[in-house]
């Protein structure tokens, strides 16, 4: 999957019932966009990044990571106010 804030959730759930998702950083797939931007052109882009050797994963966030960071978003907002 690529990485971003709905995937962390699913790759946590995923685990739950027994399987190992891989999380993808959004700049890795990105090289691999042959056209327009839609799902199955995402979803074709992933599975050749994925298929890549040296391609490197992310690990998904937990709970308490995903928490903090949403907070320093909302602290970085009102700060630059």
């Amino acid at each position: 999957m690529e990485a971003c804030g709905g995937s962390h959730f699913m790759a946590r759930k995923l685990e739950e019932l027994g399987h190992f998702p891989k999380l993808i950083s959004p700049q890795f797939v990105r090289p691999f966009v042959k056209s327009n931007k839609n799902d199955f052109v995402d979803a074709e882009a992933i599975c050749e990044a994925a298929s890549r050797p040296s391609m490197r994963f992310v690990q998904p966030r937990t709970e308490s990571q995903q928490a903090m960071r949403a907070l320093h978003r909302v602290r970085e907002s009102l700060g630059s106010g």
